[in-house]
């Protein structure tokens, strides 16, 4: 590996965490000057060590071990599907002074002038129309389709299939489920939980949790 590639560990040994390290060695599989250095998880189980194991993946540690050690030339990337949970190691890292990598595969298909903040992750087949706005580690699983003008604030999560219609915004630490639909102009606000296959058709306040079709909530 060239000394000038760009170093980044993954956050997060579970699901997501190990679908990051799929983006990531996707990247570097297709030219990006970038190195794995590892994964880093307070408390992995047994059955995730070994599936680190398998694809020669080194469990560095926990997440103070990572900030103690000082090496602000490494990058992170949040393997946290949770959006509260990735608030609370966000501050605990910037305040360190570490800086986040944006992850995006290299089968996801970019519209014209997106903004993408820092340490999103946008996985295999995801695709993200024309004038997009994210957020600072907002995640798109894969299979999310954004519409135009969409704009997704800080901490979202996008789960497989789920699609946000054109001129759609979505308010920070939102968890959008697994083939949800937004329909086109709505106003998600912050910390909300669309349900899985929900459809929203109307706009949705502050922290509830949208079910059914067409989506409600109590």
């Amino acid at each position: 590996m060239p000394e000038s590639a760009r170093r980044v560990v993954v956050v997060g040994a579970s699901g997501f965490g190990r679908e990051c390290l799929d983006v990531l060695e996707a990247m570097v599989a297709a030219g990006v000057d970038l190195e794995v250095v590892g994964v880093f998880d307070d408390a992995p189980s047994p059955a995730n060590r070994d599936r680190l194991g398998v694809r020669g993946v080194a469990h560095l540690g926990s997440l103070a071990d990572f900030i103690a050690a000082d090496d602000t030339s490494i990058s992170y990337v949040l393997g946290v599907g949770h959006p509260q949970t990735r608030v609370t190691l966000v501050e605990r890292l910037d305040t360190a002074g570490f800086t986040a990598f944006s992850a995006i595969h290299p089968s996801a298909v970019i519209g014209s002038d997106p903004s993408i903040g820092p340490g999103s992750v946008i996985c295999a087949g995801a695709v993200v129309s024309t004038n997009v706005k994210l957020g600072r580690h907002v995640h798109l699983n894969p299979h999310v389709t954004i519409g135009h003008d969409a704009v997704l604030a800080d901490f979202v999560s996008v789960n497989p299939g789920a699609v946000v219609s054109g001129e759609v915004t979505v308010g920070a630490a939102t968890l959008v489920g697994a083939s949800a639909t937004i329909l086109q102009g709505l106003l998600v606000r912050e910390d909300a939980v669309i349900g899985a296959g929900a459809v929203v058709t109307r706009n949705v306040p502050n922290g509830v949790t949208v079910t059914g079709v067409p989506g409600s909530w109590s």
